[in-house]
């Protein structure tokens, strides 16, 4: 298992339970769930090459203080193939 295996699982169990969030909001919660945390660059680089994550969109809004634009995530659609008899 890779180094961020916990943090990807509980990203995932995030997104199942509200359906999207947002680059900050993943990092928030992964950082109040575990005691070590993540960092922004993980949290970016899980987001980003694990396929069971999709970009949804953008939002701009305020986030620490200042106006930034941050991608927002969702779990990606599966496609069922219909077994064949």
């Amino acid at each position: 298992m890779s180094r961020t295996g916990r943090l990807r699982e509980e990203v995932c169990t995030l997104l199942e339970e509200r359906g999207s969030a947002n680059t900050v909001e993943i990092f928030d919660h992964l950082n109040e769930r575990f005691r070590w945390g993540a960092t922004m660059n993980q949290v970016g680089n899980i987001m980003a090459k694990d396929r069971r994550f999709s970009k949804i969109g953008h939002i701009r809004g305020q986030f620490r203080g200042s106006v930034y634009t941050v991608c927002v995530w969702g779990l990606t659609q599966r496609e069922v193939t219909p077994m064949s008899a």
